[in-house]
């Protein structure tokens, strides 16, 4: 079995424990708008994918300006100090997979097995899902445990455990 780096091995538990992320992109007159979204793993890819309304802000947002920021953090325990939460914020380009094509395919398998609830929406006309496609990444583990991640090592936490 082949040894992944400690940083790395908490980067790919946050992203397995938690399901919601925060997507910041950027309105039609360039502020910042940010937005929750539920989002799965492709590993194979070594990318995201996200289930989205044609009705949503961000969705828009996206079909204007495909470039956005994905922030995803460990949920806040109560009475804990939430200062030190294991987060990373990722920079990314959302894609659309076009219905019938393999990394649609690809896309529902993953997003349906982590979300089965969302199954009817996924044959409603107006949502589609999106590749995020990373560029790189800012990842905090905790107190002095920080680093910036270039695409190819993301891809690679991203992608299948060693």
């Amino acid at each position: 079995m082949a040894h992944e780096p400690r940083l790395t091995a908490a980067l790919r538990e946050l992203l397995a424990s938690q399901r919601i992320a925060a997507l910041g992109t950027l309105d039609e007159t360039g502020a910042p708008f940010v937005s929750m979204v539920p989002f799965a793993v492709l590993p194979l890819a070594g990318e995201l994918v996200i289930h989205v309304s044609g009705l949503a802000a961000h969705t828009r947002n996206l079909q204007r300006q495909p470039r956005a920021s994905l922030m995803v953090c460990q949920a806040e325990v109560a009475g804990e100090p939430v200062h030190a939460l294991p987060r990373v914020t990722l920079d990314v380009n959302a894609l659309p997979c076009e219905p019938g094509s393999a990394a649609h395919g690809a896309a529902r398998e993953a997003y349906l097995a982590r979300f089965p609830e969302a199954e009817p929406m996924t044959a409603l006309g107006d949502f589609r899902f999106l590749r995020l496609m990373p560029g790189g990444a800012r990842q905090v583990a905790g107190f002095g445990a920080a680093r910036s991640i270039d695409a190819d090592e993301l891809r690679q936490a991203l992608g299948p455990a060693p």
